[in-house]
């Protein structure tokens, strides 16, 4: 299994609809999710920074590489877009987070 982390940026006034957009997040999108491995995939937010944390461990981290292209995905960035930092194509702005330690 592999682990990815990342950080992304929420917009002031946004935690309240940011979680609720996940707590109904679409079965579709959990679906491909899952079909390319993803698991244990979680998300934390810093009240204080508004920065957002995510971690998800996958088979295979270059069975990620493709979901950028799939229109799921793109409906997904463009319907988040009004509440993060996005990128022009609407993909959250992120910076990944390297591992310095793990404990099995």
């Amino acid at each position: 299994m592999q682990r990815k982390a990342l950080k992304m940026f929420l917009l002031p006034g946004k935690e309240a609809e940011y979680k609720k957009r996940h707590d109904e997040i679409w079965p579709e999108l959990v679906e491909l999710l899952k079909s390319v491995g993803v698991q244990n995939y979680s998300i934390f937010l810093d009240p204080e920074t508004l920065v957002l944390f995510a971690y998800l461990e996958a088979e295979g981290l270059s069975q990620l590489d493709h979901l950028p292209q799939l229109p799921i995905m793109q409906k997904w960035w463009a319907y988040m877009a009004d509440i993060m930092e996005s990128n022009p194509d609407h993909s959250p702005k992120s910076v990944e987070i390297p591992s310095v330690f793990y404990l099995a």
